[in-house]
């Protein structure tokens, strides 16, 4: 007997026992539903931050054909959030692929796992936040961007963040469903003003779709060299940039209501949702782009387009949406940030665990944890930020770092699958097969695209955090002899403690 078949319990109550089986307390507060869910792994994607920082970098790599490697990604990443949804149906605790990797191969490959996406989340969230003062706000005020006034308006946007984070989950959750709603309604709204109006004015260019701009045709859709990626394969950085962190909704499991039904459907509802839109948009900027090699030398091409078509105000409106998505995106990577650091301390796992296991009381947030991961981005928001490449180097070592956790999470799942634990809400079924291989051809498709000499500062940062974590995984290991000494808590019988319980208050009856 599962949890889920305990007679009587209430929904509530069920989702506390099933933290239970996996050895740990209820420490959360579950208020997180269906909508929230959505809108936690929405915000992470949130096309509006990735097309509006990206869509210039892939004129200039690919040409606008390259938009035409969004739906291979969308496929790829929704096979991917599917079998993720399988896992988190499984076991649904805070510290996703972490936990994951930990109880189904072993601690040592969890820690590793765990280790990687701190390092992905820890850069992500410096990267997004960085977009809003190096890109968008120069153009919304109208005042010059430079190194320095991004470094200062990025370290404000970041203690914000912390603020709402650190003090109110409740309020954190309103304020990002807030920005999705809107986000939402705004891409919506702008797809059929600029295909409406685009159409109207007889602007539309369809020979934009499958123009190269002002990249050379001949061997435009090659591979490339061992050191060197095709121009076409390059635009696949647009889709493979945006549509990651899905997976931050089963970051929040153990805040979630009915995490095992909810979680899955989260993250491929999102993959899905924001593929289409975010493709329905990257057609009409493309026919409206005019000379798209003229474009291509802008720093703000989305907004200068709807600017052209739309108008002023709207494209006022725009960089608007855009800051608001933006926000929301780095905040809720922070809270996932937050939710691993505290995962893995609470395992003592974590370097200075002791501090950021601690959930605040008063706020039942894990605000310390939070403390941690501010200042961390802080840092790094220092080593990168008066670099003239810093955001490129950024996305691309966030582009880099999820392509390895999906890749390492995907062949968990392809090796455990006969073995997993009974799934509490969703299943792959009839098409765990066919899913496996579009995750698994997509995965190896996009690792190769990190062997191209651009990438090499974003192997820099992944060398020298995977330095700094094997450090201290030999430290753990020597200090609790062996990986036995770091077993994760075990799985409990929740039908024998009920049973044990029920024998005890027997015994004490007839005391």
């Amino acid at each position: 007997m599962t949890h889920n078949s305990l007679p009587g319990t209430p929904a509530g109550a069920a989702d506390d026992i099933a933290v239970l089986e996996f050895g740990y307390e209820q420490e959360m507060k579950r208020g997180t539903g269906r909508f929230a869910s959505f809108a936690v792994a929405f915000a992470f994607v949130s096309i509006a931050t990735g097309i509006f920082t990206t869509y210039g970098a892939v004129l200039n790599s690919s040409g606008p054909a390259g938009i035409w490697t969004w739906p291979i990604v969308v496929v790829g990443q929704l096979a991917v959030a599917l079998i993720f949804g399988s896992l988190a149906a499984r076991i649904p605790v805070t510290g996703y692929s972490y936990q994951w990797m930990s109880r189904l191969a072993n601690p040592v490959l969890g820690w590793i796992m765990g280790w990687i996406s701190f390092t992905f989340l820890a850069v992500v969230v410096v990267a997004v936040d960085y977009t809003i003062a190096s890109t968008v706000l120069p153009a919304l005020l109208g005042y010059g961007g430079t190194p320095a006034n991004a470094w200062v308006i990025t370290s404000i946007v970041l203690v914000l963040q912390a603020l709402l984070v650190a003090f109110s989950t409740r309020w954190t959750e309103r304020v990002n469903n807030f920005a999705v709603s809107a986000e939402l309604i705004g891409m919506i709204l702008l797809v059929v003003l600029l295909i409406v109006v685009g159409a109207v004015a007889k602007e539309l260019n369809f020979g934009n779709l499958f123009s190269t701009g002002a990249i050379p045709s001949e061997n435009y859709f090659g591979v490339g060299s061992l050191l060197h990626v095709g121009p076409w394969m390059m635009g696949t950085l647009l889709g493979g940039f945006t549509i990651v962190g899905f997976e931050s909704a089963a970051n929040l499991a153990e805040e979630t209501k009915d995490p095992a039904r909810v979680v899955p459907r989260a993250m491929w509802q999102a993959v899905l949702a924001s593929g289409i839109l975010g493709f329905l948009f990257l057609l009409a900027i493309t026919l409206l782009a005019g000379d798209p090699v003229a474009l291509a030398a802008s720093g703000t091409p989305v907004a200068d387009v709807i600017d052209r078509v739309l108008g002023p105000v709207v494209g006022t409106a725009l960089l608007v949406m855009v800051v608001v998505s933006i926000f929301a995106c780095g905040m809720v990577i922070l809270m996932t940030g937050v939710r691993l650091v505290w995962a893995m301390s609470r395992d003592r796992r974590f370097p200075g665990y002791a501090l950021w296991h601690y959930v605040s009381p008063r706020f039942g947030t894990p605000a310390a944890a939070t403390g941690l991961m501010f200042v961390l981005a802080q840092l790094i928001l220092g080593v990168f930020a008066l670099r003239p490449d810093a955001l490129f180097s950024l996305f691309g070592a966030a582009t880099l770092l999820p392509a390895v956790i999906y890749a390492a999470t995907v062949l968990l799942y392809i090796i455990k699958r006969k073995h997993l634990p009974a799934s509490q809400g969703f299943s792959l079924g009839r098409f765990e097969v066919p899913v496996i291989i579009v995750a698994s051809a997509w995965l190896v498709f996009m690792l190769m695209i990190f062997r191209d000499a651009s990438f090499i500062s974003s192997w820099v940062y992944v060398a020298i955090m995977a330095a700094i974590g094997a450090v201290y995984l030999a430290f753990l290991l020597i200090k609790r002899g062996g990986p036995s000494g770091m077993a994760m808590p075990g799985l409990h019988s929740i039908d024998a403690e009920l049973d044990t319980n029920v024998r005890h208050k027997e015994r004490n009856h007839r005391k």
